[in-house]
C-alpha cells in the first residue's frame, strides 16, 4: 500500500448512502508501513462542488467517471478494508492533494529559514 493509491470500499461506514466508495490513501508512508492499523483515508465523490479543498480525478486514475476526492471528510479507516486496488494519484494529482490537504487543515506550509548569521 502506498500514499496516493485509490481503493474500492464495500460497506464504507454506516452513515454512506452508497455500497461501496473509492478513497485515497493520504496518510504518510512511514505510517502506512508500520504495524499501526489504520490509515487515512479521504473520500472520492461524483459531485465536484469547486472547492480548494477537492482535487479532480477520473479515469486516469481508475475510476469510471469524474470525480473529486475531498479531503474536507477525512477518515481514519482499517488497512485491512483496503483490498480493491483500483488505480493511483499521478505526481501532479499528488502535488494537487498534498495543497487540498493543506487548505483543508489549516497548515501553511513553512520552509526551512537561512540560518542567521553569528
Amino acid at each position: 500500500m502506498r500514499r496516493g493509491e485509490v481503493y474500492l470500499v464495500r460497506k464504507p461506514g454506516q452513515t454512506d448512502p452508497r455500497k461501496q466508495r473509492a478513497f485515497v490513501v493520504v496518510s504518510r508512508q512511514i505510517l502506512i508501513e508500520s504495524r499501526f492499523s489504520t490509515v487515512i483515508c479521504a473520500p472520492v465523490y461524483s459531485r465536484h462542488d469547486g472547492l480548494s479543498t477537492q482535487v479532480a480525478v477520473g479515469i486516469e486514475e481508475g475510476l469510471k467517471h469524474d470525480s473529486s476526492v475531498h479531503c474536507d471528510e477525512l477518515i481514519s479507516m482499517p488497512k485491512s478494508m483496503l483490498t480493491r486496488f483500483i488505480g493511483v494519484l499521478s505526481g501532479t494529482k499528488l502535488d494537487a492533494l498534498d495543497q487540498s490537504l493543506r487548505i483543508a487543515l489549516g497548515v501553511d506550509l513553512i520552509l526551512p529559514s537561512s540560518p542567521s548569521p553569528p
